[in-house]
């Protein structure tokens, strides 16, 4: 098979006949054409007089060894199936604590081995958290044990579903496979930034979920890990409560997937005197802009072709003071939700359906924090910092889960807004006009002011006055390290893996269900050599 890159196509292009778009993109006859595969799509739209898309195709055919040699940007390929190799039976059951993107792969590759795992998952199953959900956006009646942060799926059921990531890994095509299988949209095959939609992810994490148990795996909801014992250095029980109290089970074999909110566990980590290690992240606010704008401003006059969705960007500022601002996790046609966890604390994200057609788009709007920002060198000081900054949200919106807002029209003018313009946030359950400075540090309220008109110099529109600016984003990534050998395992305990997001060794859905497949080949290993 050989794929071919960088093929330009119209928009207006008749994808349901790829051979034939093959035949004529490469000039060769259809005949000798066996098959053909879109393996990459995506938009090109720096010239917004000529958008349209570039295409990647793989491609059996006679001859090919000839093709490669007079077709452009053409390379052999071959297909590297993912290999589980088999547990042997009977062998003790591994726990997997944490239910997002890392342990959800973590359990089914391990599942596929024959290891029958056990997850602990702290919060509800899809449907009961959806329910959590909405009662806090409806009513702001916060569940502390599932919300948007903790319950089947992680904090990415509650998201865009974006499956783009930085990192090269073998495992990522197997990944987007899977997701593919259990519901997700066929497309994130082949889009060079593939996203599923918080309505389809839903449907994906479930039917995962119930592939697991088929091959005799068990995930255990409202099932909330509290410690453990350890013998020699190496951890021999796992201990959790649910509703009928605590209990224990045996293993040496613990894969720790808890996410980057589960604050009690890395306190609790702390305690125990397991290595953990201070980690940069980043905070700042949500930016929204009507959905129409963005894409005029993206797309021109192609804004509105059918081939075309909501338009994304990428945005990053470079300031005299040496800091960055950037945006991140942006949500075409999406809305900006409350991501809290902890009574008290307000924290938002981003959230967009498959359709992507909700009247704004939103991003991140993000400054990196430094752990010399953190003014401690407590392995939790981060933790703490963010802490800090989501109280003082909670109280700059009105001390009631109301998020504090701006437009960037008063913001740039260095004062409270007391209407909107155009654009009407999309926050629930309420929003309340504060100034950045009653909840973000200083650095992080002088970058963003700094570097909004610099960024309208690169999107029309984008520092409009309009505008509207909601506190605080602080969960885009974990500001603890749970220190680990080349072995996956903790430094200080033997057979704790700490695994993905939460342990700050991913940074999305990707990412952290690779790093679930790693500590899950690792725990494989360790069950193959008994």
């Amino acid at each position: 098979m050989i794929r071919v890159s960088g093929i330009r196509v119209s928009l207006d292009a008749d994808f349901s006949d790829l051979k034939a778009l093959a035949a004529g993109k490469l000039k060769i006859p259809q005949d000798r054409i066996k098959s053909v595969r879109l393996s990459k799509k995506s938009v090109d739209a720096r010239k917004k007089t000529d958008v349209h898309f570039i295409i990647s195709l793989d491609i059996e055919a006679k001859g090919e060894e000839k093709l490669l040699k007079t077709l452009k940007n053409a390379v052999s390929v071959k297909n590297e199936p993912y290999i589980v190799n088999a547990v042997p039976s009977n062998c003790e059951r591994p726990v997997i604590v944490g239910f997002g993107p890392a342990g959800m792969f973590a359990a089914l590759v391990l599942a596929m081995s024959g290891a029958d795992p056990i997850v602990l998952e702290r919060g509800g199953d899809v449907d009961s958290r959806c329910k959590a959900v909405e009662e806090f956006r409806k009513n702001g009646i916060l569940d502390t044990e599932c919300n948007i942060q903790f319950g089947e799926g992680g904090a990415g059921t509650f998201s865009d579903g974006k499956l783009n990531t930085g990192i090269s890994d073998r495992r990522i095509g197997w990944i987007l496979e899977k997701f593919a299988e259990f519901g997700a949209p066929d497309e994130i095959r082949y889009l060079a930034k593939p996203h599923i939609g918080t309505d389809k992810l839903r449907t994906a994490v479930k039917n995962l979920r119930e592939r697991v148990k088929s091959l005799g795996g068990e995930v255990r909801f409202n099932s909330k890990f509290c410690g453990y014992t350890a013998e020699n250095g190496h951890i021999t029980q796992v201990v959790y409560t649910d509703g009928n109290g605590s209990h224990t089970i045996d293993t040496h074999n613990v894969i720790l997937a808890t996410g980057h909110s589960a604050r009690d566990v890395f306190e609790m980590l702390y305690e125990k005197k397991i290595e953990l290690s201070q980690k940069n992240f980043a905070v700042g606010v949500r930016i929204e802009h009507l959905r129409t704008d963005i894409d005029k401003a993206m797309y021109g006059d192609f804004a509105g072709h059918h081939a075309l969705k909501a338009a994304d960007y990428k945005l990053a500022v470079h300031l005299p003071d040496g800091r960055t601002l950037y945006t991140f996790c942006m949500c075409p046609g999406g809305e900006v939700v409350a991501a809290s966890s902890e009574q008290g604390r307000l924290a938002v994200n981003g959230m967009s359906c498959f359709a992507r057609d909700a009247e704004n788009s939103n991003s991140a709007l993000l400054v990196g924090v430094n752990t010399e920002d953190y003014g401690s060198s407590h392995p939790l000081a981060g933790m703490y910092f963010q802490r800090d900054i989501e109280e003082k949200a909670f109280i700059a919106g009105g001390s009631d889960y109301s998020a504090p807002v701006n437009t960037v029209g008063a913001l740039l003018d260095g004062r409270t807004a007391d209407c909107f313009g155009k654009v009407r946030p999309s926050y629930t359950p309420n929003t309340k006009f504060a100034d950045i400075n009653e909840y973000l540090p200083d650095f992080v309220c002088r970058s963003i002011r700094l570097g909004l008109p610099e960024m309208g110099k690169k999107i029309k529109g984008f520092d409009s006055p309009d505008a509207v600016i909601t506190g605080v984003e602080s969960r885009s990534s974990s500001p603890v390290r749970i220190n680990r050998g080349e072995d996956l395992q903790s430094l200080s305990l033997g057979g704790l893996f700490p695994c993905g997001e939460g342990a700050g060794y991913a940074g999305g859905i990707v990412s952290a269900a690779a790093d679930g497949m790693k500590c899950a080949e690792k725990v494989i290993e360790n069950l193959r050599s008994l």
